[in-house]
Parts: C-alpha cells; sequence; structure tokens
C-alpha cells in the first residue's frame, strides 16, 4: 500500500498536472486577465443560469404532420399506379376525414393495385403497420393511417425538428445550447450568452420549406379570387402581397421540386437589381430534377415558395443546368442570411411556434457566481482551518490535495468542454465536502490503529487500506445515482450530475491516492517514532 516507484509517482503527478493546466484558462478569465492567444486555451461554459441568454419553448402541431403525411401518400399513390404495368387507371383521389380513397376504372385491377401500394403500407421492416388497406363496394380503395404510425411520425418529425434547431443556432455561432425535448410536441431552447434573442426567435420559427412549382396559367384569376381552382391545383399567395397586393397564384400541387435536395445556400446579391438574394446549389439528384423541370417547362412560369408564400414567379426562359438557382424577393442582408442558414441548415418538419420566451441577464449569473464562489471558499478555508488543526501533517496534506481537487475539477471542465450550472457550483461544493470526507475517515483509522498498538507504518498502511474499502463504497453509491440523476434528469439537474462524477473521481484520486503517496514519501525520509494525529 505504502509502495510507490518512481514511474507511479512520475505518472500521478504528470496526470495532476494537465488537469490542473487546463483549469489555468479559465481562471485567467474569471479574474479578467488575458491568456496568450498563442496557447490552447479550453474554457468551461457557463450556464444559462450563469451566462444569461435566452430560453425559449416551442410546440409543434400534430395535426400538420398528419396531414403531411396523407399529402405524401397521396403522391406516392399516384406516382407508384401511373408507372405500374399495365397502368391502373383512376378516379380522383379523396384525402377527406384523415383518410385517402380513391375509386378503381377497372374493378379487375383491385389485386393489380394493392400488389403496387402494398410497400407504402408499412414504414420500415421492423416497425409497426402505418397504413390500413381497405377495399369497399368492390371498386373502392381507402388507405387509413394507423395511431402507431401517426405517433411514430411525430416522434420522427420531432427528432428532426430538434436537429434542424440546433444546426441553426450553430451557425449563429453560440456555444453549448440545450436543446431537449419536452413531452410529446415541445422543443425546450437554452441558449447561453446570446444578445438577440429576438433573430433567435425569428430563425427557429422559420421552417424553411422551399418549393418550385409550375404555375397553372389556365386558371382565371376571377376564379382564384373566389377560392375556384381546377383539379390538382392549390391557391399560394404571395409572401408581400399585403405591401404590393399582388393576387395569390395557382399552381400545381404535385411534380414541382422540393428544397431538401439542397447542398448549400448563401446570402448574395442579385446582379441586376443589387438587392440581397439568396444562391442556392442543388445535389446531384435536385440538380437533374431541376434540369428536367425547366427543360420541359421553357416559356412558363414557376412559383419559388417558401413556407406556403411566394417570393417570386419569374419565366423559365431557358433550362437551368447545374444545379444553381437565385431566390430573390423582398429581401434586406440580414433576412437572405437568416434566409440562407434556414435553407442550409434543412426546412422543419413541422412547424414551430413560440410558446414562451424568458431571457437571464448577466447580471443574474454574475451575481450567482460571485455569492457561489463565496460559499465555496467560505466553506473551503473552514475545512482547512479545522482538519489542519485537527490532523496536524495528515491535515496540511488533506488541505493540499483539497485545493488540487478543485483545479482537477476545474481542468477536466474544461478540456471536456462541459457547462457548468448554478447547480454545478452546489455540486462543486459537495464534492468538496467529500474529498475532506475521505480524509477524515483515513486518519480515524490511522489513530484507531496507533491505539491498538500498531506500529506506525503499520498504522498508516492498514489504515488507509481500511478506510478505503469504505470510501469507494460511499462514493460508488453516489455515482450510481449522479448516474441516473444525468440519464432521466434535464439541463440543471445533468449539469449536477456531470460535476458530481467529476468530483467524485477526483476527490478520490487527491485524498486516497495522492496523499498517501506524500505520506508514504515523509515515511521513508522522516522515520517518525509516532504520528501526534
Amino acid at each position: 500500500m505504502l509502495d510507490f516507484p518512481r514511474w507511479k509517482q512520475v505518472f500521478y503527478w504528470a496526470l495532476t498536472a494537465v488537469f490542473m493546466i487546463g483549469a489555468l484558462p479559465s481562471l485567467a478569465s474569471l479574474a479578467n486577465v488575458q491568456w496568450p492567444k498563442m496557447l490552447p486555451a479550453p474554457m468551461i461554459n457557463l450556464g444559462l443560469d450563469l451566462a444569461g441568454g435566452s430560453h425559449i419553448l416551442l410546440e409543434a402541431n400534430p395535426d400538420q404532420v398528419r396531414r403531411q403525411r396523407l399529402d405524401g401518400m397521396e403522391e406516392d399513390v399516384r406516382n407508384r399506379l401511373k408507372q405500374a404495368q399495365p397502368q391502373i387507371r383512376i378516379g380522383d383521389i379523396s384525402s377527406k376525414d384523415g383518410t385517402i380513397s380513391f375509386l378503381l376504372a377497372d374493378p379487375s385491377q383491385v389485386d393489380a393495385a394493392r400488389e403496387v401500394i402494398m410497400p407504402l403500407l408499412n414504414g420500415t421492416a421492423t416497425g409497426p403497420k402505418v397504413w390500413d388497406f381497405a377495399v369497399v363496394e368492390s371498386s373502392r380503395i381507402v388507405l387509413t393511417p394507423t395511431e402507431a404510425g401517426i405517433k411514430e411520425a411525430v416522434s420522427q418529425a420531432m427528432e428532426t425538428a430538434i436537429e434542424v434547431v440546433r444546426k441553426r443556432i450553430d451557425a449563429l455561432g453560440t456555444r453549448e445550447p440545450t436543446i431537449i425535448r419536452q413531452g410529446v410536441d415541445r422543443i425546450v431552447v437554452q441558449v447561453p450568452g446570446l444578445k438577440d434573442p429576438a433573430a433567435l426567435k425569428s430563425l427557429l420559427g422559420q421552417t424553411a420549406k422551399l418549393e418550385f412549382r409550375l404555375v397553372d396559367t389556365a386558371a382565371l384569376p376571377s376564379d382564384i379570387a373566389q377560392g375556384i381552382v381546377p383539379p390538382g391545383d392549390i391557391i399560394v399567395p404571395y409572401a408581400d402581397a399585403d405591401k404590393t397586393g399582388a393576387p395569390p397564384l395557382a399552381v400545381k400541387r404535385f411534380g414541382g421540386i422540393k428544397g431538401d435536395q439542397l447542398t448549400n445556400a448563401v446570402q448574395t446579391r442579385d446582379q441586376q437589381t443589387s438587392e440581397a438574394a439568396v444562391s442556392i446549389t442543388f445535389d446531384q439528384v435536385g440538380g437533374a430534377k431541376f434540369a428536367k423541370l425547366t427543360s420541359e417547362n421553357v416559356g412558363k412560369p414557376f412559383a419559388i415558395i417558401l413556407d406556403d408564400k411566394v417570393l417570386s414567379a419569374p419565366n423559365i426562359n431557358e433550362p437551368i443546368m447545374g444545379g444553381q438557382a437565385q431566390i430573390s424577393g423582398s429581401f434586406t442582408v440580414e433576412s437572405a442570411t437568416q434566409l440562407a442558414i434556414a435553407l442550409r441548415s434543412g426546412a422543419l418538419p413541422v412547424d414551430l411556434k413560440v410558446v414562451e420566451e424568458r431571457t437571464v441577464g448577466p447580471d443574474l449569473g454574475a451575481d450567482s457566481i460571485k455569492k457561489g464562489m463565496i460559499a465555496m471558499l467560505v466553506g473551503t478555508a473552514a475545512l482547512m482551518t479545522f482538519i489542519s488543526v485537527t490532523y496536524g501533517r495528515f491535515g496540511i496534506y488533506a488541505c493540499v490535495a483539497l485545493v488540487i481537487n478543485v483545479l482537477m475539477i476545474l481542468g477536466i471542465m474544461a478540456l471536456a468542454n462541459t457547462t457548468l450550472t448554478l447547480p454545478g457550483i452546489a455540486g462543486f461544493v459537495l464534492t468538496i465536502g467529500a474529498a475532506v470526507d475521505a480524509n477524515v475517515l483515513i486518519n480515524e483509522r490511522i489513530r484507531e490503529e496507533r491505539a491498538r498498538g500498531r506500529r506506525v507504518i503499520q498504522a498508516v498502511e492498514v489504515g488507509y487500506k481500511e478506510a478505503s474499502r469504505a470510501i469507494f463504497d460511499a462514493n460508488i453509491t453516489n455515482v450510481i445515482a449522479a448516474v441516473l440523476m444525468f440519464i432521466f434528469g434535464t439541463g440543471p439537474i445533468k449539469g449536477f450530475a456531470v460535476v458530481l462524477v467529476i468530483g467524485i473521481a477526483t476527490s478520490v484520486f487527491t485524498a486516497v491516492t495522492l496523499t498517501r503517496m506524500w505520506v508514504a514519501g515523509w515515511l521513508r525520509k522522516a522515520r517518525p517514532a509516532d504520528l501526534h494525529l
């Protein structure tokens, strides 16, 4: 227990030095000291309650997911039946009352239609059945979404929305946002240090669903004004209709291109008008579709639609090859930049509405840090005084280990790029007490062994060996509790759990391993006759 070869001492000191040095940039920042730019600077990120920032609660509408599933299924059914050999002719497809139904022109093709549609009824090979297939009156096919399928679709939409939200926030240059799902249809977003919550709210509230649809020039403006359009068309208003008074357009419901095949989007300027615009680039598949659309419809107008609003409806003067296009409209540089970020991040699968917004000022966080530091310093000073007076040299070793423990916790958090919250400071203070508890157990056990008549070295060896068992057992239960808090808890509770686990590991290392190494070195050199504990 007291044998420490040179290699082991070097390893322990090197490990300690690495983590202690990792804490220096954060301490320098806290003391308003400029850290040299040429040196690495791992930093501890401050949470929303310490750095200030924005808290936004977003809510999705599950009914929108149901509507999207119906529209997607309708288009898939049309395409599959049209491409079937021989072709399966059908009447108009109805998607009312949450179901899809259509009438076969030839009732004898029911089995053929079932065979064609069957692959669409299951989402995945291992997933639940997402659509029910039924034949009514011998020739009408009815497709009904299952509850399990809807639940899975909503869950997938929310998970995708979380990733899109994360990408958009990362594009703003902020660090360590907290983005978690709450319940079935809500997302909590916390962004520490954000100075412009209005811009964030605008960016997150934008679905960024980009579409290119052909304009139906056969639709009469008078009919469009009354909400009447030919079958297969939908009415889409202009985004700036309030300012310009432009009438809505009738566009083809199917056959267009969606913006989910973009590889890039950047803010640029229109070469003709010098106004802000957004330049987009499709991937290989999207570029081919875009080239085909423009090649087959030269001379016809097509609408650029963003979030169900027409931005512009230019004529296709010539085929647009190369997979690149430009979106123009009434953009400012800021709005064009936000749109480019939204398009690069991908469209939200469902609209998100801001239902709660809170802004935490940095002054409150600074006050929390100040009070937390005061509590930690006062507690640490009181503990050091007590343990030094009570245990003498062994108490001094414990105090040095305590300081190293604090620096190691900070260093590990900085190197791991973790976030410190107010509950994290509480966990920080708690681990200091746990570190002292370990030394108290060790020193009291050594006292007991000396009182039983053991020699100095034997008493120290047995004291460390026996006390270490109790220390490890107690800390394992704390680690289990912290892991459970991290798995099942939310942001602040997870912050507390992370600091607690790190603190437990470093406190055991410093209070048991380092102090034992120092005591062993002192015993070899001094050969004391008694310990004076």
